[in-house]
Formats: structure tokens, C-alpha cells, sequence
């Protein structure tokens, strides 16, 4: 079976306090901090789904999307 790949990663900046705590969790160094203090996506490439910073994050200011799952063919 596939891994599901990350079609969007939302961050609500007006609920993002830059705690840090996303950037922490992620297994794949994919959000750091901009020159605001806030959470973003650098490299929504290496995203897995694994939606730990979503939930992790205290202001529920993360979003993780993934694409559909591709139907498997039954042989």
C-alpha cells in the first residue's frame, strides 16, 4: 500500500502563537519558523501524513490534507 502523500499543509498564522512545538514533532523537518515567529511548510515535498503537528498543536492552527487514496485493483 502506498503512503499517503500531503496535497496541503495549512497554517492558520492569525491562530499561530510560534510555539515551536509543530516544528519539534515533525519527523521530517518540514516546518520551521519564518522571520515572524510562525510555523511554516518549507519542504511540503518530504511531508508523510503522519499529522503530528496538527495534532499536537495547542491552537489547532495546523491542517494537514492528503490526496485521495488510489482504488486498489483486486486481482
Amino acid at each position: 500500500m502506498a503512503k499517503p502523500k500531503c496535497k496541503e499543509l495549512i497554517i492558520n498564522r492569525d491562530w499561530c502563537k510560534g510555539c515551536g512545538i509543530c516544528i519539534h514533532f515533525c519527523p521530517t523537518n518540514v516546518l520551521e519558523m519564518d522571520d515572524e515567529d510562525k510555523s511554516v511548510a518549507m519542504r511540503i515535498e518530504d511531508c508523510i501524513c503522519c499529522k503530528l503537528c496538527e495534532l499536537r498543536c495547542p491552537d489547532l492552527a495546523i491542517d494537514v490534507v492528503a490526496e485521495p487514496k488510489e482504488k486498489e485493483t483486486e486481482n
